[in-house]
């Protein structure tokens, strides 16, 4: 797990949170910019596993060209 992958979950863990305490507070603004935050999360986080993914790869031509 890269540090994209990190902040994207925790950025998804808050969105979650604020999205749970605007429907209980009855607050849609509140709510509506957990469901952004949560969103904007996600992206992060495929961003990262897409960069670790293509980290990975790289790697593996970088390790056949040594073979």
């Amino acid at each position: 797990m890269n540090k994209d992958e990190l902040k994207g979950k925790v950025e998804k863990a808050k969105g979650y949170v604020k999205e749970q305490v605007g429907k209980a507070t009855d607050d849609p603004d509140l709510e509506a910019e957990g469901t952004g935050q949560r969103v904007a999360g996600a992206v992060q986080e495929n961003v990262g596993k897409a960069r670790r993914k293509v980290g990975e790869a790289v790697k593996k031509v970088g390790d056949a060209i040594k073979d």
